[in-house]
């Protein structure tokens, strides 16, 4: 009973201080940023991660098994490993880009284990045969590190996207303005100069917007790229222990299981990213490989959730069971 208790209050704990955490970067958004707000949400993150990491490892005495038997247990170490990552830019004195990414996929997540799932499933359940065994730490956690490792360098490659189309599209504008103002040479010097002279004062407006837009783009593609190395390194990992795992318990490395394909094809997509973005070109921004990787975020839902919901396969065992109250 205490161990339940220990449980509630730290979840709640931690879902309180990431909501606040949330709070401070809208007010730091919306209306400009203060250094001590700043400092406050990186360290909100700090106590949120200890609270679920205190709620782990309750579970895991109160269980007697690493708390990843269920739905419930997977998202709340699906939003420490969240956590993990937002801390990253932190510890290395770096700024966050990952803050806008992290801390709302954390309260996410968090959010839909707490409130989305049925009661039921946020009890402790004894393992299933196949699950006991020494793999399941070394494989599960290491797919659950892969899943938000690759969630948020797809997002922050999404985001790229928006800001490159959204540049592009401000650029096609810029280019009819001046086309029109080369119309307007021919019929009339006067009012040539009388333009030239408007478009000369927004010129370093302009031109300053453009830098920024330049700079942010870099920074999203360099976390992007990072994360997601890291995330496909999990990835590997956790397939590989997965194999040796599944040749103990069924007698077969590979058994073309959908979660198993779908992995896979994951596996695929991201290494596609990593081919396509060490090969861009500079003009390219990373553009293509983010395509590449937006794709990726898809499938990452269809692995993880898409599965589950179905309930086929020798991984059934994670189906959506009394999933909503």
């Amino acid at each position: 009973m205490i161990f339940a208790t220990l449980e509630h209050i730290l979840t709640h704990i931690s879902f309180s201080i990431i909501s606040i955490v949330i709070l401070i970067q809208l007010m730091n958004l919306l209306v400009y940023e203060i250094k001590v707000l700043r400092n406050s949400s990186e360290k909100g993150i700090i106590a949120t991660f200890l609270s679920i990491t205190g709620f782990l490892v309750i579970r895991w005495i109160s269980s007697g098994h690493f708390p990843l038997s269920n739905l419930y247990e997977s998202l709340i170490f699906l939003s420490w490993s969240l956590s993990i990552i937002h801390m990253i830019p932190y510890l290395g004195n770096h700024k966050n880009d990952l803050s806008a990414i992290t801390a709302p996929s954390v309260i996410f997540t968090q959010g839909f284990a707490t409130s989305g799932l049925s009661t039921e499933m946020h009890k402790p359940v004894i393992l299933v045969p196949a699950l006991k065994s020494q793999w399941l730490i070394m494989h599960v956690s290491m797919m659950l590190l892969s899943y938000a490792a690759l969630l948020c360098g797809s997002l922050l490659s999404v985001a790229l996207i928006v800001i490159t189309f959204q540049k592009r599209i401000n650029s096609f504008l810029k280019n009819n303005n001046f086309l029109s103002l080369r119309k307007s040479f021919f019929f009339g010097n006067i009012e040539y100069l009388n333009e030239k002279g408007s478009v000369l004062k927004k010129t370093y407006f302009l031109s300053f917007q453009n830098f920024y837009k330049y700079q942010l783009i870099q920074r999203l593609d360099y976390w992007s790229y990072r994360v997601i190395s890291l995330g496909f390194t999990f990835l590997t990992i956790g397939i590989l222990s997965g194999a040796v795992w599944a040749n103990e318990a069924w007698g077969a490395y590979w058994n073309w299981d959908p979660k198993e394909t779908w992995s896979f094809i994951t596996w695929i997509i991201f290494a596609i990213y990593l081919h396509t973005r060490k090969n861009s070109k500079l003009q390219d921004q990373g553009t293509n490989s983010a395509f590449v990787a937006s794709i990726g975020f898809i499938l990452i839902w269809i692995c993880y959730f898409g599965i589950n919901i179905l309930g086929i396969g020798f991984h059934s065992y994670g189906s959506f069971q009394l999933l909503f109250h």
